[in-house]
């Protein structure tokens, strides 16, 4: 049956959803070792504002992550990959505009990746996969929530949008905005779009610029946010300093 195959497709992007993205790795490497379309037409300039505005198109799908993560509570909207896992539903926030903000907050972030590389075809690919890959873990989740939840998911699911985001119906999040959760959750994310934004400019300045010398701007960004990875895993691996009543 269609449903069981979408089930298991979902089963199985949900296991390696950390990893599945970088499928995409070899296509990025062809493109990166062609001049950039930007910079060639329209001059260096015009090439920064680009690239920044995609780099905070990327940031902000963070940013959306991390006001998500700062509101919920223990045991929900967590990177378990492993199997589902909802200690209680989760219906307002961001979560009373659009059912899964987490993953319309990844959405935006792979596309501010994919759109700074400068292919359109790259894009539309990163976008088609997207929609694939995600209607398959979505379906997978919402499953095992009907099921748990039951009646109480089933009127959520009926006023709130599965994913683009309604404009009105808000609902006050219930728990205040914990940082330090925040900082516990969501530090490997913040470091690897850093790393990501560092590998492909300067693969691309190396391969089609023959630029052996690092972007000394790129590198203070990458040793700060490799400095903030390992101060936040040590403070979360090794004392008490991150962990937050309830959360």
């Amino acid at each position: 049956m269609i449903a069981d195959s979408i089930a298991r497709q979902g089963r199985w992007f949900f296991r390696w959803r950390s990893y599945v993205l970088l499928g995409f790795a070899p296509l990025a490497l062809m493109v990166i070792m062609r001049p950039e379309p930007v910079e060639v037409q329209f001059g260096t300039v015009v090439d920064t504002i680009y690239e920044t505005a995609f780099i905070a198109l990327a940031f902000l799908g963070l940013a959306i992550r991390a006001y998500v993560v700062g509101h919920v509570p223990a045991g929900t909207s967590g990177r378990n990959t492993r199997g589902q896992v909802a200690e209680t539903l989760n219906t307002t926030g961001l979560y009373s505009l659009t059912r899964n903000p987490l993953y319309l907050a990844n959405a935006i972030s792979c596309m501010g990746v994919a759109l700074f590389l400068q292919d359109i075809w790259f894009a539309l690919l990163m976008a088609l996969f997207l929609i694939v890959y995600l209607e398959r873990i979505i379906a997978t989740e919402e499953a095992f929530l009907a099921q748990k939840f039951g009646e109480a998911y089933r009127n959520w699911a009926a006023e709130v949008p599965v994913f683009f985001p309604r404009f009105s119906g808000w609902k006050a999040p219930e728990l205040p905005f914990s940082f330090r959760n925040v900082l516990r959750r969501e530090y490997s994310g913040f470091f690897g779009l850093i790393a990501i934004f560092f590998a492909l400019d300067q693969s691309r300045e190396l391969l089609t610029e023959n630029q052996t010398l690092v972007d000394m701007d790129w590198l203070a960004a990458l040793v700060f946010g490799a400095v903030v990875y390992c101060v936040l895993r040590w403070a979360k691996k090794r004392t008490r300093l991150l962990n937050v009543r309830g959360r």
